[in-house]
């Protein structure tokens, strides 16, 4: 497959700039979610929309990304931020993942950008309390800005009415929903006190070769070969636009996916591409 030097130097260079400028600390020790599980009791979780978001820490002095990396809030947002550890999710609204990622990355951004930008904050690590406790005081903390918000949680009597509200999020352009256990406590760990609940399910996997494109895609990218955490190795050729059939991921990278479910083969099925894996 015809791959110009520059093409191949654009898109290397996009993806080592991905955290230029951004200063790193200690990576936060997160609480994580798991995938639901057929079988779950339902009834005695809260259940929110799932924000496509960047995960954001605030230690009480400055904002940091999963990884650790320095977010630069301007100033006057930073001191709508309480001294304690607050734990949320950065939002500009569905659909808008990849000009938030812009933004964060940015060293120096004008308050102006972050405008539309909320701090959408669902838990306190260091408050000793069950959930629902924790929830209470977040509600408190965010009534003093204008940059917090907590998400509105509802509970269901079960999975048909669970179903529906997923229905409805999705057909809106929302990811999804999470369930939180509103009885647990804040563990920097995976498990089922915060739960992934969609229509499909997301991974990542790393890019290993290339596969070539057949009739209006020919000379072009047909699919990604990649593999993923499990060793399982398969192709990507749904969800690719045009512009990365002519200028692919360069080998080595992580993209993100969806599916559903597994093959009989033990893998994904309907595997489509989602977007290049942001390291922040």
């Amino acid at each position: 497959m015809d791959r110009s030097l520059s093409a191949k130097l654009s898109v290397c260079l996009f993806l080592a700039s991905a955290n230029e400028g951004l200063a790193q600390q200690q990576p936060p020790q997160l609480i994580l979610a798991t995938d639901y599980q057929q079988g779950l009791d339902l009834q005695r979780y809260w259940v929110c929309e799932k924000y496509d978001g960047v995960r954001a820490y605030w230690d009480g002095k400055q904002l940091l990304t999963r990884n650790g990396h320095v977010i630069g809030l301007p100033a006057s947002i930073a001191q709508q931020l309480p001294n304690v550890a607050v734990d949320g999710e950065l939002w500009l609204g569905r659909g808008q993942f990849s000009a938030l990622v812009s933004l964060v990355k940015q060293k120096n951004s004008h308050v102006e950008q972050w405008q539309d930008v909320r701090f959408v904050v669902f838990d306190l690590p260091n408050y000793p309390g069950p959930y629902q406790q924790r929830y209470r005081q977040l509600q408190t903390l965010s009534s003093t800005s204008a940059f917090m918000t907590v998400p509105s949680y509802r509970a269901y009597p079960g999975r048909p009415k669970l179903e529906q509200e997923l229905a409805k999020i999705s057909a809106e352009g929302g990811e999804g929903l999470m369930l939180r256990d509103p009885e647990s406590m804040y563990i920097p760990s995976r498990s089922n006190a915060l739960i992934k609940y969609k229509s499909y399910q997301d991974a990542e996997a790393e890019v290993v070769a290339y596969s070539g494109g057949k009739g209006k895609y020919s000379g072009k990218l047909g699919a990604l070969v990649v593999q993923d955490q499990q060793g399982r190795r398969f192709k990507i050729g749904s969800g690719l636009s045009d512009q990365l059939r002519s200028n692919p991921p360069p080998i080595g990278s992580l993209v993100e996916y969806r599916y559903n479910g597994l093959t009989e083969h033990g893998k994904p099925r309907f595997a489509r591409f989602v977007r290049v894996h942001q390291t922040l």
